[in-house]
């Protein structure tokens, strides 16, 4: 963890809406779709082991969070309900995700057109 590391001060799971809430120290709030979360994995199995073996997760739009496990005072696991649960999801990577998430989602939507697949 670094030491400008906002930590959040709150994380509410919505699983109705499929949406985590998590604001953050600073006062920023996000709410991640658990899609979105998914997709963003950082787990090898979404991410790889390294710079372009990255796997295009398709699918996901109805994935929803089922479980949220403290790591260490600097991350939290989230399990799936499509049985994923080996990301660990640090507070600076929950932070930037929530900093670039319209970026991040735009990225993904044209990886999933360039890849032919249409969303429900």
């Amino acid at each position: 963890m670094r030491k400008n590391t906002v930590r959040p001060t709150d994380i509410k799971l919505h699983q109705k809406s499929r949406i985590l809430e998590v604001t953050f120290g600073e006062g920023s709030r996000f709410e991640f779709p658990a899609e979105y979360l998914r997709v963003y994995s950082p787990s090898a199995e979404v991410r790889g082991h390294g710079p372009g073996q990255e796997v295009l997760q398709v699918n996901k739009e109805s994935v929803n969070i089922v479980g949220i496990e403290p790591v260490g005072s600097y991350a939290v696991l989230l399990r799936f309900d499509d049985g994923h649960d080996t990301g660990i999801y640090s507070w600076d990577l929950l932070y930037n995700l929530g900093v670039n998430q319209d970026r991040l989602w735009k990225e993904y939507i044209s990886r999933l057109e360039q890849a032919g697949y249409k969303r429900n």
